[in-house]
């Protein structure tokens, strides 16, 4: 079953399926944000990161990444005690580690989605070469759900959807360069 199918109508899934996935984001804050909870959702269910989202919100300082870039051990301490995000270490510095690396991609290129912007057209074979040399705990599906989310793969919603039409109108990086 497709997630068009089991979002609609459901108190954590609706919402973010009616109005965020597949959607294009300009922010790199909300970029990042996507690429923490993708990160963090590695081996649980999307449910349990969207009931923690305003957990992840506040312990990573809402995502801004020159913020979580110069977190020290002190902040490793205090995030793997809070109850309310995932308490995972690998990921935990994983997220820290990729705030980094978007910093020196900022230097670089001016922002995250500038960053992005410059890759795309790829395919997912490709996103993930490039995702894997560029940052940590970024496999596969990872990189997939993080693209596909901010619109820059094709996939998020169903040609029946009703939000299909309405992502599409939004100009999402797959559709624009089909265009």
């Amino acid at each position: 079953m497709s997630y068009c199918q089991v979002a609609p109508g459901h108190p954590w899934h609706g919402p973010y399926h009616d109005h965020e996935y597949g959607f294009p984001i300009a922010e790199d804050a909300r970029l990042f944000e996507r690429l923490v909870l993708e990160i963090n959702q590695a081996g649980l269910s999307w449910l349990t990161i969207l009931k923690k989202r305003a957990a992840f919100a506040v312990a990573f300082r809402d995502f801004d990444v020159a913020t979580v870039a110069a977190f020290d051990e002190a902040d490793v301490a205090r995030l793997l005690t809070d109850a309310g995000i995932i308490r995972n270490r690998l990921k935990v510095a994983a997220v820290i580690e990729n705030a980094r690396r978007i910093e020196a991609i900022r230097r670089e290129q001016g922002s995250f989605k500038a960053w992005l912007d410059a890759a795309h057209p790829l395919t997912l074979d490709e996103w993930t070469r490039l995702f894997r040399r560029t940052f940590r705990f970024t496999g596969g599906e990872i990189v997939r759900e993080f693209l596909v989310s901010t619109g820059y793969l094709p996939g998020a919603h169903d040609a029946d959807c009703p939000v299909y039409t309405r992502a599409l109108a939004a100009a999402p990086p797959w559709h624009a360069s089909k265009e």
